[in-house]
């Protein structure tokens, strides 16, 4: 604690507490409370971010950016110098830490309470999507190398279930099975169908700040993914999220429906026929992509994911396996559902 609290000191001179804040798999933070505005300490996981200085540095476009816009309907935590005003401090053992605003009084979801909430999430992701719609994103370094390039997490799987004793068959069978999957995406990205475009990277549900007393999303956090990409990766994992059904792994139609509309009403303006089209294949490819990397983390040791046992990324990997396949049996209830969305935003 005597090391955090002289991290922290290099944003501060006052510090009355520090305690742990959420529950990401990543990066280590912290909520400290000074005797006036309280702030966001946060190590980023070099391990996970070879550069982490991008992270910083797309940060400070992302700012500029929006300084830029006139009409912003989500707080971006902004990030907050060093006392020496750097942009971020850098310890003994090379670590990277920044500091960023605390967006309160707000609250984290891990399940979505309501067809509102629903409601919320659908615009904040469009509406985030929509703020950096003009930004060119050939401006943003990619932070994190191969993110969502699907095809080559299963290349690493097969290099490392090669070497692996302890696989599972049932895990191994669904990915031989459904392999295609990985390269329909970024086919269509290659073949220039699917444009570029600045993504979040990360858009599960507890990234989306609720307001603790009004039904409204406040701010979209975590963006330490944000980087040029398919907007289908982000809407795939959103949609992945917030209509897991935890009970039977089942994907919840309804709610896809309510987020889907509001996310296309705030991004019917730019949002292409192909990236209509390719819809369905994201909601798919998503949580294939997602057990995939659980399963080869497990079966390497579980050196990216945080986990509480041995076994937690081969459970995760089964969940979301299972929730794939419950995609997969809705297929044409899906697609019908996607022509709804997009034939009442377009008229």
């Amino acid at each position: 604690m005597n090391s955090l609290i002289s991290i922290a000191n290099q944003f501060t001179s006052v510090i009355k507490a520090m305690t742990p804040l959420g529950n990401g798999l990543i990066n280590d933070t912290y909520l400290v409370t000074t005797d006036t505005t309280p702030f966001v300490l946060q190590r980023i996981n070099a391990s996970v971010f070879p550069k982490p200085h991008w992270i910083m540095e797309n940060g400070l476009k992302m700012q500029l950016h929006l300084q830029q816009q006139s009409t912003i309907r989500l707080q971006i935590p902004v990030l907050i110098d060093t006392q020496a005003g750097e942009p971020y401090y850098q310890d003994d053992e090379e670590a990277i830490w920044r500091a960023q605003q605390y967006i309160e009084p707000t609250q984290s979801l891990e399940r979505l309470r309501s067809f509102a909430d629903a409601e919320q999430t659908g615009f904040a992701l469009g509406h985030f999507h929509r703020l950096f719609s003009t930004l060119d994103p050939a401006v943003l370094h990619d932070t994190l190398p191969g993110f969502h390039i699907t095809p080559e997490y299963l290349a690493h799987y097969y290099v490392i279930a090669k070497q692996s004793a302890n696989t599972d068959r049932d895990c191994a069978a669904f990915i031989e099975q459904h392999e295609a999957l990985a390269e329909v995406l970024e086919q269509a990205k290659h073949q220039g169908l699917l444009p570029i475009r600045v993504i979040h990277g990360d858009p599960k549900l507890n990234n989306f700040l609720f307001h603790q007393h009004e039904p409204v999303i406040v701010s979209l956090i975590d963006l330490d993914t944000v980087k040029p990409g398919l907007l289908h990766y982000d809407i795939g994992d959103c949609l992945r999220s917030c209509c897991h059904r935890v009970a039977d792994d089942g994907f919840d139609l309804p709610l896809c429906e309510v987020i889907l509309s509001h996310y296309l009403a705030e991004t019917a303006d730019f949002f292409t026929m192909a990236e209509y089209d390719f819809l369905y294949a994201a909601i798919q490819l998503i949580p294939f992509e997602l057990g995939l990397r659980f399963y080869t983390d497990y079966l390497a040791g579980n050196h990216y994911f945080k986990v509480t046992d041995a076994e937690q990324n081969l459970r995760r990997a089964r969940q979301q396996f299972r929730l794939c396949r419950s995609i997969m049996a809705q297929e044409s209830a899906l697609r019908d559902l996607i022509y709804a969305c997009q034939i009442r935003v377009q008229s």
